[in-house]
């Protein structure tokens, strides 16, 4: 009886070192992409984002669409994560989902990458909650693109979120009214472990780990680092 016991455990434990194994693949996968996913937006200045919106933003989240998409009922659902400016540069990346019946992360084929600047403390704020639903709980707006570009003072002051998407190459604003966005607090635990939270991540409290490293160089390439305000 004690044998068949210490079998079970063992083969208990294992299962969860290997799913803890796995989530964290996803997780540096993720980051990765999302790295990439970034790289390839701006390095198209006259397509991409404007750099005094980037310069702006209280945070970035990336979601790359063929990272974990999947139809859900009818709608749609992407994995991500997210990284605020601290007193020292770029937090560690939060794990986010997002939702929607109306985005389309895989239409035809087709993936949909998605980027949202989080422009004051308030979006910043919803980002901390277990949940908060864009257009209801934090105003979100298609944001401008190109080197240019800039947002006029209405979007400036009324939007929280600017919010874009990348399909089939093309990059744009896109309108994310009445998306879902969660904490995805499996990655995050598979990334930090039981005893972070997600304030800790966001405020810089949280080392950022080697597999961000590539994703925060890329940010800081085409962001000023600056002290949060």
């Amino acid at each position: 009886m004690l044998k068949r016991l210490l079998i079970v455990t063992t083969l208990v434990v294992l299962a969860t070192l290997t799913a803890v194994a796995s989530d964290r693949e996803d997780d540096i996968n993720r980051t990765n992409k999302a790295a990439q996913v970034f790289k390839e937006i701006m390095s198209t200045p006259d397509q991409g984002i404007p750099q005094n919106l980037l310069e702006s933003a209280k945070c970035i989240a990336i979601i790359p669409g063929d990272v974990k998409f999947a139809f859900i009922f009818g709608g749609s659902y992407g994995r991500g994560l997210a990284t605020c400016r601290t007193e020292h540069g770029w937090s560690a990346p939060l794990f986010v989902a997002i939702d929607s019946g109306s985005v389309g992360y895989q239409i035809g084929g087709s993936s949909t990458d998605i980027v949202m600047l989080f422009m004051n403390d308030h979006a910043l704020q919803s980002l901390m909650s277990d949940k908060f639903k864009l257009g209801a709980d934090a105003s979100v707006a298609a944001g401008p693109v190109g080197r240019n570009a800039a947002a006029g003072t209405d979007l400036k002051l009324n939007a929280e979120i600017l919010s874009y998407s990348r399909s089939k190459g093309i990059f744009a604003g896109v309108s994310l009214d009445g998306a879902v966005m969660q904490a995805d607090k499996s990655g995050d635990k598979a990334m930090y472990g039981d005893d972070v939270n997600r304030h800790e991540i966001l405020d810089g409290k949280v080392a950022v780990p080697e597999s961000a490293q590539a994703l925060v160089h890329e940010l800081g390439g085409y962001v000023h680092e600056a002290k949060a305000e």
